[in-house]
């Protein structure tokens, strides 16, 4: 770093100090701007660049990312910011602060897709069939980018802010796997964020309430006689029944969901026979359902089951249907949470960059995390005109604007810490409790 770059980080860093200190509102308010200002500097911005694209080459599927949980343990030892590992097989759960309440986390999912990277640059895929193209290599950066900043004013915390380095989000509830372990059951409140191409860059998009729905995942077997198919009435042909039975599946939100109450049902997999002439034995459908209230998703699960087994006996099969474990909950965001949010998201970017979020029907394993313990979740924009459209997430073709890191990681930072200087509770605490004795 240059001297005149190093003198200012100097001066950010000794005017955040200050601000901690002081117990003045509008000096308060300050600490987001100057975290910005320190995130944009070489020093977090160069380096955070510099891990996304690590782990960017070397993508690992859920409870896999052994090299990647291996990086962030080797950075955090660098900070010397204590950790607890492995935490659901691969998870990393660090430490910032007096390692007393309140507490707050910060939370960054580690895991890839089983996809084949189609963009052809430099820090390409290494692995074949295995692609970041949901920007969790991002979240990880700018989560490592929010802990360097906060260590190096530790001292000066009000509390303790905790790092969650999440596995398994994509479909394995790896955060209900952390949850389960026990870790996270002193948390007062948890952030996540997530990239999205479709908002600017230096904005964000959220909402108070839901913001993400409920998904589940199913998958059936419908099972006939196979046979020769010049001759189906000697067969059971389990690929018209399970014809008839997605053409069912197709009518449970037209037909039988309130048109006001946002519900969907997708098979996106099927699977049956390997010759143009012989009716296989069974076919396989696989597909996905979501809803906003837990009552229509448990409704839809229901007819689901009903639909596929009684319409595969219509048509004289068999059917078996199996569902994931564990449903992802509704991504709902705490109210509270939302006003804290507004104003430090506004005090860094400007009111004017804080955009309403439309209700999505994506699914989010963070929503576990929010049932558990008062949570917030939000997106980060990546979005830039001059750059040409990005591509949306689960693509081979999507790609990360590096520019939005600096945004990700002030924000991580300066959410966790006004957190602290905002909602403190009087909890006395022995003087012989550690850090790992509270969580």
């Amino acid at each position: 770093m240059g001297l005149g770059n190093w003198l200012r980080s100097i001066f950010i860093l000794h005017m955040f100090v200050a601000t901690l200190s002081s117990s003045n509102p509008e000096r308060l308010a300050q600490i987001s701007a100057d975290f910005l200002d320190y995130a944009r500097e070489p020093e977090i911005s160069e380096w955070m660049v510099g891990i996304r694209r690590i782990i960017h080459e070397n993508p690992e599927l859920g409870f896999e990312e052994f090299e990647t949980s291996k990086l962030i343990r080797t950075e955090l030892d660098k900070m010397d910011i204590p950790y607890r590992f492995p935490v659901a097989v691969t998870g990393v759960v660090g430490f910032i602060g007096t390692g007393e309440p309140p507490f707050v986390a910060i939370r960054a999912d580690m895991d890839a897709l089983p996809m084949q990277e189609g963009v052809e640059w430099e820090h390409k895929s290494k692995i074949p069939g295995k692609m970041h193209a949901c920007g969790h290599d991002a979240h990880v950066a700018m989560l490592l980018g929010a802990a360097k900043m906060l260590q190096k004013h530790r001292h000066d915390l009000q509390g303790t802010v905790v790092l969650v380095f999440q596995p398994a989000e994509e479909r394995d509830g790896g955060a209900k796997k952390m949850l389960e372990t026990g870790i996270l059951e002193n948390i007062d409140a948890i952030f996540g964020l997530h990239v999205s191409p479709r908002v600017p860059i230096g904005s964000v998009a959220s909402r108070s309430g839901p913001v993400l729905a409920a998904c589940g995942f199913f998958d059936a077997v419908i099972s006939g006689k196979g046979g020769h198919a010049a001759l189906p009435q000697h067969s059971i042909d389990p690929i018209l029944a399970a014809s008839n039975v997605i053409v069912s599946l197709q009518q449970l939100v037209s037909r039988e969901a309130d048109p006001l109450d946002s519900q969907v049902v997708t098979v996106a997999k099927f699977k049956g026979g390997g010759a143009f002439n012989v009716i296989p034995d069974s076919v396989t459908i696989g597909g996905t359902f979501r809803a906003f209230s837990k009552e229509s998703f448990l409704q839809l699960k229901q007819r689901i089951e009903e639909v596929i087994t009684l319409q595969s006996s219509v048509q004289r099969c068999n059917a078996t249907v199996h569902f994931n474990d564990p449903f992802y909950p509704v991504t709902a965001n705490n109210k509270d949470l939302h006003k804290h949010f507004q104003n430090v998201a506004g005090d860094m970017l400007g009111t004017q960059n804080i955009k309403e979020m439309p209700l999505v029907m994506g699914a989010e394993d963070f929503s576990f995390f929010a049932e558990a313990i008062p949570g917030y979740f939000y997106y980060l924009g990546m979005k830039n005109e001059t750059r040409g459209q990005l591509e949306l997430g689960h693509t081979p073709y999507y790609t990360v604007n590096e520019d939005a890191l600096p945004y990700g990681a002030a924000l991580h930072a300066s959410l966790a810490t006004r957190y602290l200087l905002e909602y403190q509770q009087p909890i006395i605490t022995s003087p012989k409790e550690s850090l790992h004795d509270e969580l």
